[in-house]
């Protein structure tokens, strides 16, 4: 649930019809390429953190697959992008609140959330588990509602509607693909990303009681599921709309259930998108703490970032992504247009380098793993399809270079990840020089 949950969010229920008017119909084809790149990558990681499962879990494994500077360039890479979100998640949310309570001021509401969920994240893990739990049944719940009611519209079983046919999927005329190649291409661009957040489950599942077999089954199920949700959801939006009504300003799920006559339709999308907004909100608090505290633990980060309260909490950990939680949102009211957008542009790449991180980690300790007997979960076809999905990775971003506003995320991202290896040096000499000291060693 907690892997459904921090993927089903903001970019599908708000961010898909960007990918339709970009490809039109055949964003289809978008989806199911970027699906089968992120399935690929899931079942490395999910390998990974049955054989190892460690609370830090890629940041780890990059670290002893590839080396130390690399487990620190990426841990702190994705910690930065997760920060980052926070705040574009808080923000959204307690606006759309803030519009239901037009007598209470934006940065109360975003107050009361954020104290909030450092309450349960502060508390104990099992009750971040819980609220994500509940708040991913929900999501979950709506999709599937959104379905039922989808397919009864397309075959015209609804009072008052009749079959849709192909006409909107066929591009009302301009076929499937109206903007061809270069449209899915684009599709592909704005959708790849929405995909971003199942990865917390090799995270999440390291605390749980028995994580080998947590991480195996949450692999195995979170993916097809997901990708089904996704797909199914998008069949339903490409069969129903016209594919130029498509933008990203409103809801393609608002506007299918405009079209099947619901009352209340806006209202509860609404309040589904805030509930999307908070459970990432939540699930990335965890990630990015659980994350510093395996960083510090791996000697990657300051020492009081790896302390752990008497129930098992890196509180200290916790407390720094809540307060650059606040900065992010800080940044959001401050300068939405200037230093927030660089922020953003430099995050908006960085998860295809942790996928690559993943990828390149995985060959690397494939036989070691197989050597030692831990071997629970398996990639398939290895080491054909591990290489293929690298390859697919090279060539998105191939495919990015050739997409002006892509190079810029590019460029951001590929600057933002120099600083940080350039940092990790620094700290790497500087604690190899204190290690020294300590025993006496001459420094070389």
């Amino acid at each position: 649930m907690m892997g459904l949950g921090s993927a089903i969010g903001a970019g599908l229920f708000l961010g898909s019809g960007v990918g339709i008017q970009a490809a039109g119909p055949a964003v289809l084809v978008s989806y199911v390429l970027a699906g089968i790149m992120v399935i690929f990558v899931m079942r490395m990681l999910g390998e990974m953190g049955a054989a190892l499962p460690v609370s830090g879990s890629f940041s780890h494994y990059a670290r002893i697959g590839i080396g130390r500077w690399a487990g620190f360039s990426m841990g702190w890479l994705y910690w930065f992008m997760l920060i980052m979100v926070l705040g574009v998640e808080i923000t959204g949310a307690s606006a759309i609140v803030q519009s239901w309570l037009p007598g209470v001021p934006q940065w109360t509401v975003a107050l009361v959330f954020v104290s909030f969920f450092a309450v349960i994240n502060l508390a104990q893990v099992a009750n971040f588990g819980e609220f994500e739990f509940w708040f991913a049944a929900l999501k979950v719940a709506v999709i599937i509602g959104f379905l039922i009611i989808g397919v009864l519209l397309v075959f015209g079983l609804l009072p008052g509607t009749e079959p849709v046919g192909t006409e909107h999927l066929l591009g009302d005329g301009d076929g499937f693909a109206p903007n061809g190649m270069a449209g899915i291409a684009a599709g592909l661009l704005a959708v790849a990303f929405a995909f971003g957040g199942i990865e917390i489950v090799t995270i999440a599942a390291a605390e749980s009681k028995d994580p080998e077999r947590s991480i195996a089954v949450a692999v195995r199920t979170v993916v097809w599921r997901i990708t089904l949700f996704y797909l199914g959801a998008i069949s339903i939006m490409v069969l129903v709309l016209p594919w130029t009504t498509a933008s990203g300003e409103t809801s393609p799920f608002i506007a299918v259930l405009d079209v099947a006559g619901l009352p209340y339709a806006s209202g509860l999308m609404e309040l589904v998108v805030v509930v999307a907004l908070l459970s990432a909100f939540n699930a990335n608090v965890y990630g990015t703490s659980r994350m510093a505290y395996s960083l510090a633990r791996g000697g990657d980060g300051p020492t009081f970032l790896g302390k752990l309260t008497h129930r098992g909490v890196p509180r200290n950990a916790v407390l720094l992504s809540v307060f650059f939680g606040f900065v992010s949102v800080l940044l959001n009211w401050l300068l939405p247009d200037t230093l927030l957008e660089i922020l953003l542009n430099a995050v908006g790449s960085a998860l295809l380098a942790i996928w690559i991180f993943i990828v390149v980690a995985h060959l690397r300790l494939r036989r070691r793993f197989e050597e030692e007997g831990t071997l629970r979960l398996r990639m398939w076809a290895f080491p054909y399809l591990s290489w293929f999905t690298l390859a697919m990775l090279i060539g998105f971003i191939a495919l990015m270079l050739s997409d002006s506003n892509a190079r810029v995320q590019l460029a951001s991202t590929f600057v933002l990840f120099l600083f940080i290896t350039a940092l990790g040096f620094l700290w790497h000499r500087r604690q190899d020089a204190r290690v020294s000291d300590d025993f006496g060693l001459p420094r070389h």
